[in-house]
């Protein structure tokens, strides 16, 4: 038996001596490739500043200093674990683990940040690519204006000046950013061929960024006749759905919400434009389907509140009026006993009673009468549930009568019973004092 322990045991050190060995191979393998990444790192940082200058490029030279701050730390740790003094095999396990942290840690940073620098090297250099397709799309877009003008006059002949506000200016809009986008490029070309990359670049993307903007709000105007078409057709479907809800609400149950909803309803409807006048169909939607809306919350709310009489005030006083004797009674028999009582009915005592504050409050208003009273049934059902676990308490801790010696004792009576009942009290009294500190 012996021999085979020891063999399990060398079998284990030759296991963790490789495994030893191989983390050693992979730290000193780590250790070269980055500091080699930090070289690479640092020509192309170089390149990069060059071509897109100081500011862009601040963040791969953060990360550089970074990495090279932190793998001074793994350098000294090769250098001890090659030095003249013996270490343990859990120190050169510990030391080369943390030296391949550090420079994977080291190789993501870098590469993260590079990558992130690659667009923009790209876009430095495909510039004059860049800034003729600027030049051609602001060409393409100018040739769109006086079709954007057309559209706009066309359409303003139509619609209100409320609803035509959100594109009335966009032609002139879409003009000025054409030619602001034409000027950036003009201006990123110049500042290029003067070796100003960094400004180069900003008045590039400021012009890319132009001829995007001045197409949005040309397709806006197109879009927005489109959508004015859609309104138009859903405010007609609007229209007559609320023609039949005013005829359903004859027949609702008669509630002053319901007549002030249909009165709004036949408001807004009256206010609607006339046919062939100018209009704005999306305000004009939402006022239709504001009131339309609220009058089938109201005929909702009367149907159920037919259906679900409210309560009265005086029916909620006296559901609260029997809750408060239940709680009465409930603490009067805890207080009396305070020493008997257990947990469980302390802890439903004191939710009814916390219920029972808010409920005067919640009486008057009829949004929250019925609140109120389920509020104090339940008050009440918890007062009784607390009654009745306090009785069982009760019952359970109160000590039973014995028979005395000899079966009737002397004179025939019990003997030792009262006794036994005032050991009990007394020891209750004792036992609750101390018990009565734990629950309250």
């Amino acid at each position: 038996m012996a021999g085979f322990w020891g063999k399990r045991k060398r079998e284990q050190e030759a296991a963790q001596a490789a495994q030893d060995a191989d983390l050693a191979r992979r730290a000193e393998q780590a250790l070269v490739a980055a500091d080699e990444r930090i070289r690479t790192a640092g020509d192309e940082l170089a390149f990069a500043e060059a071509e897109l200058g100081v500011s862009l490029t601040k963040d791969l030279k953060a990360a550089l200093e970074s990495v090279k701050t932190h793998l001074r730390e793994a350098f000294q740790l090769h250098q001890l674990n090659h030095d003249e003094i013996p270490d343990t095999d859990e120190e050169l396990r510990t030391r080369n683990a943390r030296i391949v942290q550090l420079c994977e840690w080291a190789e993501d940073l870098l590469d993260e940040k590079t990558t992130a620098l690659a667009d923009s090297v790209s876009r430095v250099r495909q510039a004059p690519q860049i800034i003729e397709q600027v030049r051609r799309d602001a060409e393409a877009l100018a040739a769109r204006i006086p079709q954007t003008r057309s559209s706009i006059e066309r359409l303003s002949t139509r619609y209100a000046e409320s609803a035509m506000h959100q594109i009335s200016a966009s032609a002139d809009e879409a003009e000025q950013l054409i030619a602001f986008a034409t000027h950036g490029a003009d201006v990123s070309e110049r500042r290029r061929a003067a070796r100003q990359n960094e400004e180069a670049n900003l008045a590039l993307e400021t012009a890319t960024e132009a001829t995007r903007r001045a197409g949005a709000l040309m397709d806006a105007v197109e879009d927005f006749e489109i959508e004015a078409l859609r309104a138009e057709s859903t405010l007609a479907e609007v229209v007559a759905d609320s023609r039949g809800d005013i005829i359903a609400a004859r027949s609702a149950p008669k509630a002053p919400a319901v007549t002030a909803a249909v009165a709004e309803l036949e408001q807004a409807l009256e206010a609607l434009s006339p046919a062939g006048s100018r209009n704005d169909p999306f305000a004009e939607l939402t006022q239709l389907r504001t009131a339309n809306t609220a009058l089938d919350d109201a005929i909702a709310k009367a149907q159920y509140r037919a259906q679900n009489p409210l309560p009265s005030v005086a029916q909620v006083q006296h559901s609260l009026d029997d809750a408060d004797r239940q709680l009465g009674v409930a603490r009067g028999l805890i207080s009396g006993h305070r020493g008997w009582i257990g947990a469980d009915a302390r802890t439903r005592f004191a939710e009814a009673e916390r219920l029972r504050i808010d409920i005067p409050e919640l009486i008057a208003p009829e949004e929250t009468r019925e609140q109120a009273l389920a509020a104090s049934r339940r008050v009440a059902q918890l007062a009784a549930e607390a009654l009745q676990l306090a009785q069982r308490d009760i019952d359970s801790a109160r000590p039973q009568q014995q028979q005395g010696w000899g079966g009737d004792g002397w004179g025939g009576g019990r003997r030792g019973g009262g006794g036994d009942i005032m050991g009990g009290i007394m020891g209750g009294l004792v036992i609750g004092s101390i018990l009565d500190g734990i629950f309250d």
